[in-house]
């Protein structure tokens, strides 16, 4: 097991962030398989209106998600920063008191995604057609908030120590296990909506458990009863740098219900297309968000050795590897992505073609812009890993601010594709704020 730690303090940074960031590359690759697989067996099996009523979800379930990845992944950073400088007893202090405080936020998220599902989805104007099959999707989803929380935080303990391999192992574990729940649930069984929900939540439990044993062999790790006591000096570090993350993510959910209430005034053939490519929104930045963890990593072990010039060349090798990766990606969805938009739309000839040309713009304009995009993830995560959350969280409410506001503004001047153009310009609206936020925090730690 140690084998798969990886102190990233020393050695070559171009080779330790890629060496780092391809198994979660790969994860992320499975993870997005069984969310493409969810989708065309609801598409495909159900129809467009059971598809339209997945995508009427995807904000507000994702106001959620980010929420619990952006507490996590906040206490990853001093994870990160402690196994750095090798301070292991803190270090356990730092994973105890994480689950403790992990597991009380799950019950709250829990309890609020329930009472807030039905009012918000009325409130993003959700086709009274497709109400039923959204709502039910949710409540199922929220029910699963502690597994989904359990998986994060074990992910991101496993990612602090530098270990890429294992959440890849357990994705791919995940992976198969949901598509094959999928195919037994909604085609064998007829369950529908509910059994394509159910079979997430099953893989995930599995993915957790696979982490979970994994840690209980870091021998550095073991932690006993005193490690899970809430000291208010630590929890107070620890929520300093996860609810700045957590804020942030919300803000950047909000915008997106917005933009679901703008398309939801479309029409289902509309809805249907832009689900379709937002499906695929997570393949266009599945580099980008391995190579963020990977650099949230990388500048935080550094700094926990007092390493700043490492951050510094890293950075631009970070930098470098993600616009060239961007770029390639760009290439391979403008050839092929009629094609696979293609492959999540069904319904009558006319529903099909409407949905499936919403799709491919939205797609075009989303790979045109990609390197904003992977700009975006590098350079807030950078930011993140020197311990800032704030200046993120600000950047997230320039996304807040760019998106919802081209998608209330621009429809009047280009139609629909404005709506399309509000989701590249909260990219770049970010990397406003992010880049000048990196070179201000480098320089605020090498006075240090």
């Amino acid at each position: 097991m140690r084998s798969s730690i990886k102190d990233m303090t020393t050695g070559k940074p171009l080779p330790l962030i890629v060496s780092f960031a391809l198994p979660l590359m790969v994860g992320n690759i499975f993870q997005q398989l069984y969310t493409v697989v969810d989708t065309m067996v609801v598409g495909k099996a159900l129809g467009v209106d059971a598809l339209a009523a997945l995508g009427a979800t995807d904000w507000l379930y994702w106001m959620w998600l980010g929420m619990i990845q952006g507490v996590t992944q906040g206490f990853g950073i001093l994870m990160a920063r402690e196994f750095g400088a090798k301070q292991f007893e803190s270090l356990r202090s730092v994973v105890g008191s994480s689950v403790t405080l992990s597991a009380l936020s799950s019950v709250l998220f829990l309890i609020l995604g329930q009472a807030a599902a039905e009012p918000i989805l009325n409130l993003l104007n959700t086709p009274p057609e497709i109400m039923g099959g959204s709502l039910l999707y949710l409540r199922i989803m929220f029910l699963g908030i502690p597994i989904v929380m359990a998986y994060n935080l074990l992910a991101t303990v496993l990612r602090s120590l530098g270990d890429g391999q294992t959440p890849l192992y357990a994705m791919i574990v995940a992976a198969i296990s949901n598509i094959v729940l999928d195919l037994l649930f909604v085609l064998v069984l007829h369950w529908g909506i509910a059994g394509a929900a159910i079979a997430t939540l099953i893989a995930q439990g599995i993915s957790s458990i696979y982490c979970l044993l994994k840690i209980r062999k870091i021998e550095f790790l073991t932690i006993n009863k005193s490690h899970f006591a809430l000291k208010p000096a630590m929890a107070g570090r620890l929520l300093s740098l996860g609810s700045p993350m957590a804020a942030q993510n919300a803000i950047i959910a909000v915008g997106g219900m917005i933009i679901t209430a703008v398309v939801n005034g479309y029409g289902v053939a509309f809805i249907g297309g832009f689900t379709a490519a937002n499906k695929l929104y997570g393949v266009l930045e599945i580099a980008a968000t391995s190579y963020g963890y990977a650099m949230i990593t990388y500048v935080g072990q550094n700094l926990g050795a007092a390493k700043i010039e490492r951050i510094r060349t890293g950075m631009k090798w970070g930098i470098t590897v993600a616009l060239a990766t961007s770029a390639l990606i760009s290439s391979v969805m403008l050839v092929f992505g009629k094609t696979i938009v293609g492959a999540f739309i069904s319904g009558t000839p006319e529903e099909a073609a409407a949905a499936l040309k919403v799709g491919v713009t939205y797609l075009s304009i989303m790979s045109i812009c990609l390197p904003a995009l992977y700009i975006l993830h590098v350079t807030r995560s950078a930011v993140q890993g020197m311990g800032n959350t704030v200046l993120p969280m600000v950047s997230g409410i320039a996304e807040f601010v760019m998106r919802t506001g081209g998608a209330l503004l621009l429809p009047a001047l280009m139609g629909e594709n404005g709506i399309f153009i509000a989701e590249v310009l909260a990219w770049f609206g970010a990397d406003l704020i992010l880049v000048p936020s990196y070179f201000i925090m480098l320089k605020r730690i090498s006075r240090a």
